[in-house]
């Protein structure tokens, strides 16, 4: 928008010099050529005079004074009698039977622009008897220097206004569109989740009151989206209890009866009871991850993924799944990242990992660099994900099945999501290399220290 406002104001004055400076410049050459057409003309004309006296001392004035105009302008005087010949001191023209001559002598005075200015006047004796005629060759360099100094001056004034007006219709574009842009990092701010972002009120009366407009929705859906994290914060908290109960009523269950069929009953019921404590574990996290903005600080990416591994390397060994790791030697990058945030990131995507993957099989974490950014990536041997499947992973309470028949709660790659996202990070689903699925986590790398 700044760029259309601006070339449209250059062209508003681009447009505004030309119809000024063209015509006054066209007007001044015409003046100019006149100028100089008519000096030449008054020139001409008092050289036939003094040759129509018809006598030495006038042929001799007419000598000395073609000599000096041709010294002191670039022009050159030629006569010729009525003739045809020579009017001594003065030579012959070259080209005495020239039609400039022949309608001089006819009593006709003609001025013509060539590749000179040519005037000739007849010399008419005080009987109007013509005696000869004077002829006044005037080259244009001296025409052609005055207009450039007329189309120069005009066009170097010409760039530097439209330069100057380039650069106040630039600050004027950027003063106009300064309340467009702020609406716009706002809801680029909301977008992102930042709930508390809001536009200043300020430029015209319409911006105005589109920020107005727009920060009071933000705010009822900032007051709607709390009381709903509230909500759900306390009943995950609420159900947490008695779900606990129930599950320790139900094993009291399990141990005092006999019968196979009641015992297999109790077993499904514990199973649902541990879904959905699940549940309610991942809604709670998820309602502290949006409601909580804790400052990211930097962090070894390697320490900690060496951490969960270790966690989850016991779970791995019971159906021969091995973890391996690849990783540049040394102490590993730094990443920025909230304390406590990668460790839930790492426990989600390594549980999905040893659900999908087969008995025997190997999940690969490798570590790298990509310019200001750290990249984690979790690959797994497993069936990997349609294109459909991967576009909705990370929605909340969708779920996929694992090898193993246990279905999750929905929530694991959700708070994933929103966990990187505070912290400024990201994270996609990929093909792995040879099958499988790999998850591809991306981090802020922490800037170095500067030394001393």
């Amino acid at each position: 928008m700044i760029r259309q406002l601006v070339v449209s104001y250059v062209l508003l004055v681009a447009v505004a010099l030309a119809a000024f400076t063209v015509p006054v410049a066209v007007t001044l050459t015409q003046q100019l050529r006149g100028d100089i057409q008519l000096a030449v003309r008054r020139e001409a004309t008092t050289m036939a005079l003094l040759l129509a006296n018809d006598d030495a001392p006038s042929r001799q004035a007419l000598a000395r004074m073609a000599e000096a105009y041709g010294t002191e302008t670039p022009g050159k005087v030629e006569v010729i009698s009525s003739s045809r010949g020579a009017v001594p001191p003065l030579p012959a023209p070259a080209d005495a039977g020239s039609g400039d001559f022949t309608s001089a002598l006819e009593g006709k005075v003609t001025e013509r622009w060539d590749s000179s200015l040519f005037v000739t006047v007849p010399a008419r004796a005080s009987d109007q008897r013509i005696v000869g005629a004077v002829r006044i060759v005037y080259p244009p360099g001296e025409l052609t220097t005055r207009l450039w100094e007329i189309w120069g001056f005009r066009a170097v004034l010409a760039v530097a206004v439209v330069a100057v007006a380039a650069a106040l219709g630039a600050l004027t574009a950027r003063r106009l569109t300064r309340p467009l842009r702020e609406l716009h990092e706002m809801a680029s701010r909301f977008s992102d989740g930042d709930l508390t972002a809001r536009s200043p009120v300020t430029g015209p009366p319409e911006t105005q009151t589109l920020a107005r407009t727009l920060n009071s929705g933000a705010e009822r859906l900032e007051t709607l989206i709390d009381a709903q994290r509230i909500f759900v914060a306390d009943a995950s908290h609420q159900l947490r209890t008695p779900l606990t109960a129930l599950r320790l009523s139900l094993d009291n269950i399990a141990d005092g009866v006999d019968d196979e069929f009641v015992r297999e009953d109790v077993e499904q019921a514990t199973a649902e009871v541990v879904r959905m404590s699940r549940l309610v574990n991942g809604l709670l996290v998820l309602a502290r991850a949006e409601g909580e903005v804790t400052a990211a600080e930097p962090l070894h990416l390697t320490e900690i993924v060496e951490g969960r591994l270790g966690v989850w390397l016991v779970a791995g060994e019971e159906r021969g799944i091995r973890f391996t790791t690849e990783w540049p030697p040394g102490p590993g990058p730094v990443v920025m990242a909230s304390p406590g945030h990668l460790d839930q990131v790492l426990d989600n995507v390594l549980s999905n990992a040893l659900e999908v993957s087969p008995d025997g099989g190997t999940i690969t974490v490798r570590v790298g660099s990509r310019g200001d950014e750290v990249v984690l990536d979790v690959l797994d041997e497993g069936p990997g994900m349609p294109p459909a499947e991967k576009a909705r992973a990370f929605d909340r309470f969708w779920r996929g099945r694992g090898l193993t028949g246990r279905s999750g709660s929905g929530l694991g790659l959700a708070i994933v999501k929103q966990l990187l996202t505070d912290d400024g990070g990201s994270v996609a689903l990929r093909d792995a290399p040879g099958g499988g699925l790999c998850v591809r986590i991306t981090l802020r790398a922490a800037a170095p220290r500067s030394g001393g």
